[in-house]
C-alpha cells in the first residue's frame, strides 16, 4: 500500500518527468495579498502570474501546496471531525501551465498518472465538463477513450451566466474558463448519485481532481475575450486521493491520520479509535503546527485568533476525553515524523511549535474547567438557544471563542444567539474606545491638502536647512494666511525635521526668520505625506510664502537614532535566539529609551536575555557601516529584507542593512556605523498581551548611566551587608539561610504556644447535646496558629464544635471553625463560622469539618460568640 508520503512524492516525480519545475509550497500566510487571511488553494502563490503582474523563469511547474480553510469566506472548521472529508489544514497537489501546454496535455497526463502510475481502474472514473466545452469533451471521448455515458456536461447551475460548478473565475472580471473534474466511484454500496444528478451530494462519487482551463478574460459587461496565452491550473486534494488509493472511505482512515489518531488515543487513554474527538485533535495538530511554523502565534485578533480558535477547539475535545493536563503539544514529534521531510519549515521549527502549543494549553487550562461548568449551567437554563450575553461571557471571561460555544451547543441540539453575542462584543469595543479617547487630534483640512505637494524630507543627510518655504499654516485647527504668537502648526515645502512614524518620535528644534522665532515641540505626519511642525510661535509673525531657517535639536536626534538602529539589531538577535516566529508588533524609538514589542509565547529566561544582549553588542562592536538601498518591493524581499506585518509599503522602498544579520524596510533615521551606539543594555522584559512580549532598553550615554546606577545600587547593598560588591550574593544567601532557620523556629514556637493555649482554652468549653462547644476570642494568633490550635482542641475535646476568633490588634479578626467526632453529622463548620461572620461584616467558607474566614473586631464580638451555645444546642439536638 502506498503511503501518503509515497503519493506526494509520486506526483512531483511524475510531473518533473514531464518537464515541470518543482516549486516549493508557499507559506500559509499569503505574501503581499491583503485580500486573503490564509493560503486556501494551490493557485494563491501564482495569482499575480495569471494576472500578468509577474513573470516566472518557467512556463510549467508542479507543487504540493499547504492550505488552510478556517477563517473568513473559506471556513470548514465547524464540519471538521464530523464528516469524512473536511479539514482545516490540507495539501493540494497541482500542476500549472502559463501559456505553455493546454487541455490535451493536461487531460492526458492526469489520466496517465491516475490509471497507469497509480493503477486506478478506469471503470471507476467519470468526468464532468462545462456544457459547451466541446474541446474537452472530445479529448475525453476520442483521445482518452472514455464512454460518453461517463462524461457529464454541467451547465450554469448557480443562477447566472457562467456561474457553474464547471466554470472557474478568479473574480467578477479577469482570467476565467471552463474546467473538467475527475470523480471516483466508491461503489453501489455507498449512497449518492453522479455529479449533476439530484442526489449528487452523497458520498458515492467523490471529486479527486479539478483541471481548470483559463482561456478567457471576462470584461466588466460580462463578455468573454479569448486570452492570447491560455493557462492550466489544476488541483487535487492529497487526503482525498490517498483515501481512494488506500481503499478507505474516510480521509481519517488514511495512514497519516491513523498515526496521529493512535498517538492522540494513547495520550488521552481513549480505546475507541473512531471517536470524533480524536479526529478533531488529529486534524487540528496539523493546522496549528503549520501555522506556528509559518510565523503565526495565538492572539486575540486576525490570524492569531484563528490559530487560538483551532487550538482551543482541540483542547476542548481533549477535555471531553478526560484530559486535565497538557497533551496536545506532545503530538508534534509524530507529525514531524510524518511530514517533516516534505516540509522542512515544519522540521526546523519543532521546538518552537511545541513551546507555543504548550504555553497556549497552560493558558487555556486556567479557565477551561470553569468555563465548561459555566457552559453547563447556561445550557441547562437555556430553552434551545444560548443567550448572546452568555456566549460573550464565555468568550470574554473564559476565553471560549464563539465557534467553540457553537460547537458545544450543537452537540446538545442547541443554537447560539450570534446577533446577541455581536451586540455584546460591540458594546465592549465602544466602551473601550470611549475610555481611550483623548483630545488634541490634529487633522489637515482637505482643502489645504489638495493644494500642497508632499513634503521633501532632508533629514537623512542634514539637521538644519535654509530657505524652507511655508506652504501651510494652522492656528486653532484652521488654515490661516498669517500666524501670530501662540500655538501654531507649520507645513514646509522641505524640512530636516523627521515626522513621527514607524515608532520613531518626531524631531524637535526651532524655526526662525529675521523677525520670528518658533519652538518646534513635535513633528507629525499628516495624510501620510505632509510634515507638520507643531509648536509655539514665541515672537513675530509667520505668513504663507515666508522662508525659514530650521534647526533640529541635534542631541535629541542623535540619541534617537542610536535607539532606532538598536531596535533593528535587537529584532535580528531575537529571531536568532528565539526563532524566526518572532515578528515586530510595535515599537517606540525615543531619545531616552527604546521599546520593542514582538511575538513570542512565553517570558524570556535570564539566559535568553543575556544572549540577546550579547549578540546586539557584538554587532555594535563590529562597527558595521549602515547601507541604504532604494529598490522595488519584490527586489527588497529577494534581497532578504523583512517587511513588517500589517505595514503598507509602496512600489519602491528604502532598505537598511547593518552587517549580515539585520536587513529591514525602514523610512527612519539611523547611525552611520553601529559602533556609534556604544553600548546596548536591556532594562526590562515583560508581557503586553497574549503572545506579545516587550523589551525596553537603553543605548549610548543612557546605557552607561543605567550601568552606573546599577553599580551604585550594588555598592549600597554591599555596604549594608558589610561586604564588597563581589560577595553580595554570598552574604544574601547567608542572611536567607538565617531567616529560614528563624522562621522554622518561630513556627515551632507558635505550634507549642497553640498546643499550650489549647489546653487552657479547652477548660472554657460548654456542654451541648452530643458533645461540647468552644467559641472564644484570642489575642496574637495568626490564621495558621488558629488552625493548629483548633486541631489540638479537636483531639482534646473529642465530640466538639469549635470556633476561635483571633484578633490582630488592628480592628480585624480571623475566624477558624472546626467540628469533630459525633457532632460532624449535625453541625457543619461553615454554618458555625457563618453565624459569627455575618454579624461582623465578614465572610468565609470551607469543608464540613473545617472552615475559615474573617471580619471586623466589633465591640459586641464576645456576646456574639456567647450566643453560639444556644444555636449549636438546637443544631445538635
Amino acid at each position: 500500500m502506498k503511503t501518503t508520503a509515497d503519493i506526494r512524492r509520486d506526483f512531483l516525480e511524475f510531473f518533473a518527468s514531464k518537464g515541470h519545475t518543482i516549486v516549493p509550497s508557499a507559506p500559509l500566510v499569503p505574501a503581499n495579498d491583503p485580500t486573503l487571511l490564509f493560503t486556501n488553494s494551490g493557485m494563491v502563490q501564482f495569482k499575480d502570474v495569471f494576472l500578468g503582474a509577474e513573470k516566472r523563469s518557467y512556463t510549467r511547474c508542479a507543487d504540493v501546496q499547504r492550505c488552510l480553510r478556517a477563517g473568513g469566506k473559506h471556513n470548514d472548521l465547524d464540519a471538521v471531525g464530523y464528516t469524512a472529508r473536511h479539514h482545516t489544514f490540507f495539501e493540494m497537489l497541482g500542476n500549472w501551465s502559463f501559456g505553455d501546454y493546454f487541455k490535451k496535455e493536461a487531460i492526458e497526463w492526469a489520466w496517465e498518472l491516475l490509471t497507469k502510475v497509480w493503477g486506478l481502474p478506469a471503470e471507476r472514473l467519470l468526468v464532468t465538463v462545462y456544457q459547451n466545452d466541446d474541446e474537452a469533451f472530445g479529448i475525453w471521448r476520442d483521445v482518452i477513450g472514455l464512454p460518453e455515458s461517463r462524461i457529464v456536461r454541467i451547465g450554469d447551475n448557480k443562477g447566472a451566466p457562467y456561474a457553474s460548478d464547471n466554470f472557474w473565475q478568479m473574480a467578477d472580471t479577469g482570467p476565467c474558463g471552463p474546467c473538467t473534474e475527475i470523480f471516483y466511484d466508491h461503489g453501489e454500496h455507498i449512497a449518492g448519485g453522479p455529479p449533476g444528478s439530484p442526489d449528487e451530494d452523497g458520498d458515492r462519487f467523490i471529486e479527486i481532481w479539478n483541471l481548470v482551463f483559463m482561456q478567457f478574460d471576462r470584461q466588466p459587461d460580462g463578455t468573454l475575450v479569448t486570452l492570447p496565452a491560455p493557462c492550466v491550473d489544476t488541483g487535487m486534494g492529497l487526503e482525498r486521493l490517498t483515501a481512494v488509493l488506500q481503499h478507505v472511505h474516510s480521509n481519517y482512515e488514511i495512514d497519516l491520520f491513523q498515526a496521529l489518531i493512535k498517538h492522540a488515543a494513547e495520550l488521552t487513554g481513549t480505546a475507541d479509535l473512531d471517536n470524533k474527538s480524536l479526529r478533531v485533535i488529529a486534524d487540528h495538530i496539523r493546522a496549528s503546527s503549520f501555522l506556528i511554523a509559518d510565523g503565526v502565534l495565538p492572539s486575540n485578533e486576525g490570524r492569531g485568533y484563528v490559530l487560538r480558535r483551532i487550538i482551543r477547539r482541540a483542547l476542548r475535545h481533549g477535555w471531553m476525553l478526560g484530559m486535565r493536563e497538557s497533551f496536545f503539544y506532545k503530538l508534534v514529534p509524530t507529525l514531524d515524523a510524518l511530514m517533516g521531510e516534505a516540509y522542512p519549515v515544519l522540521r526546523d521549527n519543532v521546538s518552537t511549535i511545541e513551546r507555543a502549543l504548550r504555553a497556549e494549553e497552560e493558558r487555556f487550562a486556567e479557565t477551561l474547567d470553569s468555563g465548561m461548568r459555566i457552559f453547563g449551567d447556561v445550557a441547562g437554563r437555556a430553552e434551545g438557544t444560548i443567550r448572546g450575553e452568555d456566549a460573550f461571557r464565555l468568550y470574554d471571561t473564559y476565553g471560549f471563542p464563539l465557534d467553540l460555544t457553537q460547537d458545544m451547543a450543537r452537540e446538545r441540539g442547541m443554537s447560539v444567539d450570534v446577533d446577541g453575542f455581536n451586540v455584546a462584543m460591540t458594546q465592549q469595543k465602544e466602551t473601550a474606545r470611549a475610555a481611550g479617547k483623548f483630545g488634541g487630534g490634529l487633522v489637515l483640512p482637505a482643502e489645504l491638502a489638495s493644494q500642497l505637494a508632499p513634503t521633501v524630507f532632508l533629514g537623512y543627510d542634514q539637521l538644519d536647512g535654509d530657505a524652507l518655504q511655508v506652504v501651510g499654516l494652522l492656528q486653532e485647527g484652521k488654515p490661516v494666511d498669517r500666524a501670530v504668537p501662540g500655538d501654531v502648526v507649520v507645513i514646509l515645502d522641505r524640512t530636516p525635521f523627521y515626522a513621527e512614524s514607524g515608532g520613531q518620535v518626531g524631531d524637535t528644534g526651532t524655526l526662525s526668520t529675521a523677525n520670528a522665532n518658533m519652538t518646534v515641540m513635535e513633528t507629525r505626519k499628516l495624510a501620510g505625506q505632509f510634515h507638520a511642525h507643531v509648536g509655539s510661535l514665541k515672537s513675530g509673525e509667520l505668513k504663507l510664502g515666508d522662508r525659514l531657517r530650521g534647526q533640529v535639536d541635534i542631541g535629541r536626534r542623535t540619541s534617537t537614532v542610536l535607539n532606532h538602529t538598536a531596535t533593528h539589531l535587537l529584532h535580528a538577535a531575537l529571531r536568532q535566539v528565539l526563532g524566526t516566529h518572532v515578528q515586530q508588533k510595535g515599537s517606540l524609538v525615543a531619545p531616552d529609551r527604546l521599546r520593542f514589542d514582538f511575538s513570542h509565547f512565553q517570558p524570556l529566561t535570564a539566559d535568553e536575555l543575556a544572549e540577546i544582549e550579547r549578540r546586539v553588542n557584538v554587532e555594535v562592536r563590529a562597527n558595521h557601516e549602515g547601507e541604504t538601498h532604494q529598490m522595488a518591493m519584490q527586489d527588497a524581499l529577494d534581497f532578504g529584507a523583512m517587511a513588517l506585518f500589517g505595514e503598507k509599503y509602496g512600489d519602491n522602498v528604502r532598505v537598511l542593512k547593518f552587517g549580515d544579520g539585520s536587513i529591514e524596510l525602514c523610512g527612519g533615521t539611523h547611525v552611520r556605523r553601529t559602533g556609534d551606539i556604544g553600548l546596548f543594555k536591556i532594562v526590562s522584559e515583560g508581557g503586553v498581551s497574549a503572545g506579545v512580549r516587550r523589551i525596553e532598553a537603553v543605548t549610548g550615554q543612557g546605557a552607561l548611566d543605567h550601568v552606573a546606577e546599577e553599580e551604585h545600587r550594588l555598592a549600597e547593598a554591599a555596604q549594608l551587608l558589610g561586604g564588597t560588591a563581589g560577595d553580595v550574593a554570598d552574604k544574601i544567601r547567608v542572611l536567607m539561610d538565617r531567616q529560614r532557620k528563624a522562621e522554622r523556629e518561630l513556627e515551632s514556637l507558635k505550634a507549642k504556644a497553640a498546643s499550650g493555649a489549647a489546653g487552657d482554652l479547652a477548660a472554657q468549653a460548654v456542654a451541648i447535646p452530643g458533645g461540647k462547644l468552644l467559641a472564644v476570642r484570642v489575642e496574637g494568633f495568626d490564621a495558621k496558629a488558629l488552625r493548629d490550635a483548633v486541631d489540638h482542641l479537636k483531639q482534646q475535646l473529642g465530640d466538639a464544635a469549635i470556633l476561635l476568633a483571633g484578633a490582630d490588634g488592628q480592628g480585624k479578626v480571623a475566624l477558624i471553625a472546626g467540628v469533630s467526632g459525633g457532632l460532624q453529622g449535625r453541625i457543619k463548620a461553615g454554618d458555625l463560622l457563618s453565624q459569627v461572620a455575618k454579624q461582623i461584616s465578614g465572610r468565609g467558607g470551607g469543608r464540613p469539618d473545617m472552615a475559615q474566614g474573617g471580619g471586623d473586631d466589633v465591640p459586641g464580638l464576645p456576646a456574639i460568640l456567647g450566643s453560639l451555645a444556644e444555636w449549636a444546642a438546637l443544631k445538635a439536638t
